[in-house]
């Protein structure tokens, strides 16, 4: 798809208007926040400063979709825009509780919320310093953004069958991404055997459900799109999803950590069960890797040998293979059964992925 300035306009405008409602879902909540104390109302604020401002992904997905398959004269769209920024603040939720599980106290090269609220908290007397607090913090606004986002989802302005679609959509996702984030743990807690299968299915629940699969359902429901459409919409957009979710292991474990603003070993240092350490493990450098993997020292020139000996085994290559199985499989996707706007809108976005560093 050719990126004209009309479509960068658009672009342009939807990042508005999703951010206005984004502004109004959080500012609504901020203000009521205050009568609870100002450490209350401080995670709102620093949930707000998170949220506003970011690339949208999701929630461009759907409008995009949205307006390339609804009627001429759609009766939805302000309240697609509104499932749309519900999504995002779906996006953070998972981000906020993924940070606590994870001990992440930096997202792209910057505090996250734990992050702030561990510096705002200073030297406390306790063993941890604040970090009991700042993760408390963590979970309960990611709590209550997923209850924001089910309130949206569940006020929408829509006929009753419908909305109780989206809801069920809604429900799915979450299922599916809580399932991921358990395997993800039990993955690198050494309870589930790292098989490649395995991984390959909690990237799919983890990252392509909730980032590609829901607004591109939620677009096509809310547009009025055979169901035919929506299936084949989100059988594209879960193997764009896995394709993506690779690239960022790759990004991860090789990429450079300017660009994409992560700690450079920290998969590694972490003990990440990943497509690449599962082909590593079938290797013979794997007795030369093993030693390293999931040290929490690991650095400097320690994670560069282990980098190099990822690399020398072909885990690397292996990985990139697999996205191309991925993205061979999107393209075949591409067929009559997806209206042509919205095969532009799909092809537009796997652009993104060729010669991705961030």
């Amino acid at each position: 798809m050719t990126i004209t300035s009309s479509t960068v306009r658009s672009r342009t405008d939807l990042c508005t208007a999703i951010e206005n409602e984004l502004g109004g879902l959080i500012g609504k909540r901020a203000s009521v926040a205050t009568a609870y104390g100002p450490n209350f109302a401080r995670l709102w604020t620093l949930a707000g400063q998170n949220v506003l401002g970011g690339k949208f992904v999701r929630p461009l997905l759907l409008m995009e979709t949205y307006d390339a398959l609804r009627p001429a004269r759609s009766r939805h769209r302000e309240t697609a825009i509104s499932i749309a920024a519900a999504i995002e603040l779906l996006h953070y939720s998972f981000l906020l509780h993924d940070d606590v599980i994870d001990g992440d106290l930096v997202r792209r090269g910057h505090p996250n919320l734990i992050g702030s609220l561990l510096a705002e908290a200073g030297d406390l007397p306790r063993p941890d310093g604040g970090l009991h607090w700042a993760q408390t913090g963590g979970i309960l606004m990611g709590d209550m953004l997923l209850a924001a986002t089910h309130q949206a989802f569940a006020r929408a302005d829509l006929p009753h069958e419908l909305r109780l679609r989206l809801l069920d959509l809604l429900e799915h996702t979450i299922n599916e991404t809580v399932a991921g984030e358990q395997l993800d743990v039990g993955l690198g807690d050494g309870i589930i055997a790292p098989d490649l299968e395995t991984i390959l299915v909690m990237c799919g629940y983890k990252t392509a459900t909730y980032t590609f699969e829901l607004p591109l359902r939620a677009a096509a429901a809310l547009a009025g799109a055979d169901f035919a459409v929506e299936t084949a919409l989100a059988t594209a957009g879960r193997h764009l999803g896995l394709a993506f979710q690779l690239q960022d292991d790759l990004l991860s474990t090789f990429g450079d950590p300017r660009r994409h603003g992560k700690d450079a070993f920290s998969d590694l240092r972490e003990g990440k069960e990943t497509a690449i350490i599962a082909h590593a493990r079938l290797t013979t450098s794997w007795q030369d890797i093993e030693p390293f993997f999931g040290k929490p020292e690991l650095n400097g020139p320690a994670g560069e040998y282990v980098r190099q000996k990822l690399s020398d085994c072909g885990a690397e290559t292996f990985v990139q293979g697999l996205i191309e199985e991925q993205m061979q499989a999107f393209n075949s996707l591409l067929t009559s059964t997806i209206p042509p706007g919205a095969r532009n809108v799909l092809l537009d976005l796997a652009g993104q992925l060729e010669g991705r560093q961030s």
